[in-house]
This record gives structure tokens, C-alpha cells and sequence, in this order.
């Protein structure tokens, strides 16, 4: 899995030291293979450079989750053009070249590949981070197509508002109020659909933007 401290440091959440490190021993507990690769995907060649170290620690990659973001809040007037270029950077250019190097290992009818890239639906107020994230929505849907002769399938997830606990209160109880099932989501709801996506029984889905957020915004 991937990480980038430094933006992490730059946001309210702050960088957790050796926060991926203990991820990495948790996943290893249990029974997993874990690599834990720092990773600025601002810069082109680092999507291809993290998947070859990772091949070459762990073997070939049958399954690739974008679950990255630059994320930083301006709309159309105060938007700097650098944030828009790093948005994009980051999280669609990246996310492209992190499709492009997991595909180049497969030979044709190679079997199980599988692509989930984690989505938004922002758009005012949120200019570069939704317009990157719409632009991603449509690499994704191609990559659903170019690469199927490879065995890959490509899907993307929304999944709404998740508790991670960065939101206030005031915005949790909004956010909350706003979804048909009455709470947040949880990271574990998410994580419970990428799953299925990657499994044997998520083959038949492919090319698909799935809403994950409990009927967040249906009301409204």
C-alpha cells in the first residue's frame, strides 16, 4: 500500500509517524503481505516506480485500489492554476499511470485483474478535486473496455461521506441527517464493496460507478 507523509502533514489530520508501518504489522497479524511504499504521485514516474518495487518484493499485482486524493478546497475564482495542475497530477494523471503500469504486466487472457478507483461527486466549491475526480470517472470507465481482453475488470466506488474522523460535529449530525439510512458511512462499508469487487463473484461487474453512501442525497 501506498502513502505520501507529506500531504498528510499538510492537511488538519496531520502525518501519523510510522502510522503505516503499524498498519503494515496489522495487516501482516493477519496473515497478509505487506509493503508499505512512500509515494508522491505528483511526479510521473512514481506510479510505475512503486508498482515495480512492489512486484519485485511481492510478485505480480492481481488487484490495484485507488483509494489516493489531493484534496484542497477553492472554487472557480481562488482556485491557483499550480492547485489546479497538482490536482490533476495527482489524481487523475496519477491514477492513470497507476492503471497503465498494473496493466503492462498482464499478457493477454492473463485471468484476474482487477481496477476499483474510489470517486467523488463534488463539484461547487470544489473545483479542482471534483473536476479531477470527474476526469478519473472516465479513465476508469476505458480502462473497463481497452483492457478487458487482459482479464481486467475496471469499477469506480462513491462512497459518500465517510467517518474518519475528520468532520466536526456539527457537519457529522448535517452529513447524517442527509442520508436515507440516518448515519454516516463507515470505512468498513466501503471496504466491504471493494471487496466483493475484487472477489471471483465481482467478475460480472465492470465499467460501473457504484453510490456506496447509504441513499446520501436522495432526499434532498
Amino acid at each position: 500500500f501506498a502513502f505520501w507523509d507529506d500531504y498528510d502533514a499538510s492537511m488538519p489530520w496531520g502525518a501519523h509517524e510510522r502510522a503505516h508501518d503499524v498498519f503494515a504489522d496489522e495487516l501482516r497479524g493477519l496473515g497478509a503481505r505487506a509493503l508499505p511504499v512512500a509515494v508522491d504521485l505528483s511526479h510521473a514516474d512514481a506510479p510505475a516506480l512503486a508498482l515495480n518495487r512492489v512486484r519485485a518484493a511481492l510478485g505480480p499485482i492481481q488487484a490495484l485500489v485507488a483509494s489516493h486524493a489531493h484534496s484542497v478546497d477553492s472554487g472557480i475564482l481562488d482556485t491557483s492554476v499550480e492547485a489546479f495542475d497538482r490536482h490533476f497530477a495527482v489524481n487523475t494523471r496519477g491514477t492513470w499511470l497507476l492503471i497503465k503500469a498494473f496493466a503492462e504486466q498482464y499478457s493477454s487472457g492473463f485471468g484476474l485483474g482487477r481496477i476499483v478507483a474510489l470517486t467523488s461527486d463534488h463539484t461547487a466549491h470544489n473545483l479542482p478535486y471534483g473536476a479531477s475526480k470527474g476526469a478519473l470517472d472516465r479513465i476508469v470507465k476505458a480502462a473497463a473496455v481497452e483492457l478487458a481482453n487482459l482479464g481486467i475488470t475496471a469499477n469506480l466506488v462513491n462512497p459518500g461521506p465517510i467517518d474518519t474522523g475528520w468532520m466536526t460535529s456539527e457537519l457529522a449530525e448535517q452529513l447524517a441527517a442527509e442520508t436515507a439510512l440516518g448515519r454516516l458511512g463507515r470505512p468498513q462499508d466501503t471496504a466491504d464493496l471493494v471487496a466483493f469487487l475484487l472477489s471471483v463473484s465481482g467478475g460480472w461487474v465492470n465499467g460501473q460507478l457504484l453510490h456506496s453512501n447509504g441513499g446520501f442525497h436522495l432526499g434532498v
